[in-house]
């Protein structure tokens, strides 16, 4: 099976378009009111090196712009977890990401699970992000005719620096919509049929929302791996 094939779960963020920078760094800003520095930061990083990101790759040809109904239900799409800490549930965010099996979850099922780790909240809810890390529908056709799935283990989850400090010099302001920015690192492993098979190091940096007493949410991905 070509090697291109392998990874189209984790599209490289560095071939976004420049409205998506935008967006994913109005999501994260929301959330630190005031934060001049980290709007340059995220803003630039797209020109930077990135040390730890997935390799480049192709975006699919058609993204997914809505979800699928869950009445079409999950598969192997794993619930999201009940817990209301930024890091733990972007360790299991990551895990959702990098894995898969279109040996017994269609695209649409696949895509109906990963959207019930979503925020509600409209305002901040970068859908399209998410749903953009999915092999469009005849790339995942090709995989199921493989059998091909993936598996990930997290290593470790951090806040990015940049993100510690603008939080440093205004405290408050993650008060707006509690969202915030985690690193994540870890490995994919893949396989298909006929005993193909490979493995990966992987990282991100995920927005995630955790409003107090309520359960954390997902709100979208940075454009770059932050360190």
């Amino acid at each position: 099976m070509p090697k291109r094939s392998l990874s189209p779960l984790h599209r490289a963020t560095t071939h976004w378009t420049t409205g998506r920078r935008i967006l994913v760094a109005a999501v994260v800003i929301a959330a630190l009111l005031g934060a001049a520095g980290l709007t340059a930061w995220f803003t630039s990083r797209g020109g930077q090196s990135k040390t730890g990101a997935s390799p480049p790759a192709p975006a699919p040809s058609s993204p997914a712009a809505t979800a699928p109904k869950a009445s079409a239900g999950t598969g192997s799409v794993p619930a999201p977890p009940k817990i209301t800490d930024p890091l733990a549930y972007a360790r299991a965010a990551a895990v959702l990401l990098w894995s898969y099996d279109t040996r017994t979850t269609s695209r649409d099922q696949h895509l109906a699970g990963m959207n019930a780790w979503m925020t509600s909240e409209t305002k901040y809810t970068d859908w399209t992000a998410i749903s953009g890390q999915i092999p469009d529908p005849v790339l995942w056709s090709r995989m199921a005719d493989n059998a091909q799935y993936a598996t990930a283990a997290v290593g470790e989850a951090h806040f990015p620096s940049a993100f510690k400090q603008a939080l440093a010099e205004n405290p408050s302001a993650i008060t707006e919509a509690y969202i915030y920015a985690v690193t994540v690192t870890g490995k994919q492993t893949i396989a298909w049929k006929n005993g193909g098979g490979g493995a990966e190091e992987r990282a991100v940096t995920l927005a995630v929302q955790c409003r107090p007493s309520s359960d954390c949410a997902l709100v979208s991905l940075a454009p770059s791996v932050a360190p």
